[in-house]
C-alpha cells in the first residue's frame, strides 16, 4: 500500500508541469512563464535529485517513484525552459 501511494504522489507530482507544457506548446507562448519561477523550480528539482538519489544509493534503498517524479519533470522543465527562450513575444 505504501508503494502504491509513493507511485501516486510521484505520478501526481510529475504531470502537475505537464497541463503548463502543453499550453506552452500548443499556443507557441511563454510570456506567462517567468524565468525567476522556472530557474528556481529546475534547480530545487536538481538538488533534491541528488540528494535523494545518493543518500539512497549510500544507503542501498531505492524510490523509485521519486526518481520517476524528477526525471520527468526535469524533462518537462527543459521544454520550458527551451520555450521561453525560444519563444519570443
Amino acid at each position: 500500500m505504501n508503494e502504491f501511494i509513493g507511485w501516486l504522489g510521484s505520478a501526481l507530482f510529475a504531470l502537475c508541469a505537464l497541463p503548463q507544457a502543453y499550453q506552452t506548446f500548443k499556443t507557441k507562448s511563454s510570456k506567462d512563464l517567468n524565468f525567476l519561477f522556472l530557474l528556481m523550480w529546475f534547480f530545487g528539482e536538481i538538488f533534491s535529485f541528488w540528494y535523494i538519489l545518493y543518500d539512497d544509493i549510500s544507503k542501498e534503498i531505492y524510490h523509485y517513484p521519486l526518481y520517476f517524479n524528477y526525471l520527468f519533470n526535469l524533462i518537462l522543465l527543459f521544454y520550458l525552459l527551451y520555450a521561453k527562450y525560444t519563444y519570443k513575444d
